[in-house]
């Protein structure tokens, strides 16, 4: 077994969805693994509609770093959840995932298989199982976790987590700052630990007939992928991409977090070359894609394809099902 191969920590089993739960498939994956252009082959195989559940690809004016589909691969597959929020707008899991309700409900009224198509981890687990009930984020909470995390780094608000809620701190890397700082967020506004939150949830069972695939490249084939994309976004222009945002007020948005538009402004700042920027896009991208593999990797719903990933026979499987889409979880 392969050091990428290496299983993760298997989160547990839902129980099935109720037999009369619409049906869809899911794609998941690390970054630049190819996910847009399978979901679009397989759209056009068995009649889809796709569904995004990226969460950069949600943003208006953000082209160039976010990979979205583009305007002839839209043109040949509707696609939703697409270019539709303001750069100012911070989306959640609950929202995305009462947006992603609507439509697939709408693409299952016209008789089309739903497919998401994604890497956000959390919004899709928010999708097929639901979100605890919490309170919203609090701006200024929020701001002086996150100027903590600045002053003292990122550790230091791990360790304060792990005082309060060792099991979340467990599950949480100390490196994927936002979700610890949601995590710290849910104590200080509801007095709870978040696992206890988390766990009077349940997550226990689905809300559809979802069929999820993981398509994952071997580890140097997807680094180059990675390499590939992060230089294609500076020699397309991102810099001046970001130049624009930056003289519409945008510079503090929270859509100028996607990965790439960090490391342009540090070009247009003078703070670094345009070669310097395309390798840190590449070794940030490198880490977002490993958080990505260790959450997907302990889903005991992503069936893993092989590689490269075949649409026209995971098509012509699907269809040998008769149409079910059916996860196989215990009831």
């Amino acid at each position: 077994m392969t050091r990428r191969e290496s299983p993760a920590k298997k989160r547990p089993l839902p129980a099935a969805a109720p037999l009369d739960a619409p049906a869809l498939v899911v794609i998941v994956g690390p970054t630049a693994s190819g996910k847009t252009a399978l979901g679009i082959e397989l759209a056009r195989e068995l009649g889809g509609e796709v569904v995004s559940a990226d969460s950069q690809q949600v943003y208006r004016h953000l082209e160039i770093g976010t990979a979205k589909p583009t305007a002839r691969e839209r043109a040949a597959v509707p696609h939703h959840l697409v270019d539709f929020a303001e750069p100012t707008e911070s989306l959640s899991a609950g929202s995305y995932a009462r947006l992603a309700d609507e439509a697939i409900a709408a693409i299952g009224a016209r008789g089309r298989l739903p497919i998401v198509v994604g890497g956000t981890g959390l919004w899709i687990r928010a999708l097929l199982l639901g979100i605890a009930e919490i309170p919203p984020a609090d701006a200024a909470l929020r701001a002086r976790l996150e100027a903590l995390a600045e002053s003292k780094g990122r550790a230091a608000l791990h360790d304060r987590l792990a005082a309060i809620d060792p099991e979340s701190a467990a599950e949480i890397p100390a490196a994927n700052a936002v979700r610890v700082i949601r995590a710290l967020e849910i104590h200080e506004l509801t007095g709870e630990k978040p696992s206890v939150v988390r766990a009077r949830h349940g997550f226990a069972k689905l809300r559809y007939r979802a069929r999820v695939f993981g398509i994952s490249p071997p580890r140097e084939a997807l680094y180059r992928r990675i390499e590939r994309r992060a230089r294609a976004m500076f020699e397309s222009g991102l810099v001046e991409e970001v130049r624009g945002l930056v003289a519409c007020g945008l510079r503090d948005a929270p859509a100028l977090k996607a990965l790439g538009y960090p490391q342009a402004l540090e070009v247009i700042d003078g703070r670094a070359s345009v070669e310097q920027a395309i390798a840190a896009t590449a070794q940030a991208s490198r880490h977002y894609a490993k958080r990505q593999l260790t959450w997907f990797r302990a889903d005991p719903l992503v069936e893993w394809l092989g590689w490269p990933p075949e649409a026209l026979a995971l098509a012509a499987r699907l269809r040998s099902e008769c149409g079910q889409v059916d996860t196989g979880a215990g009831e």
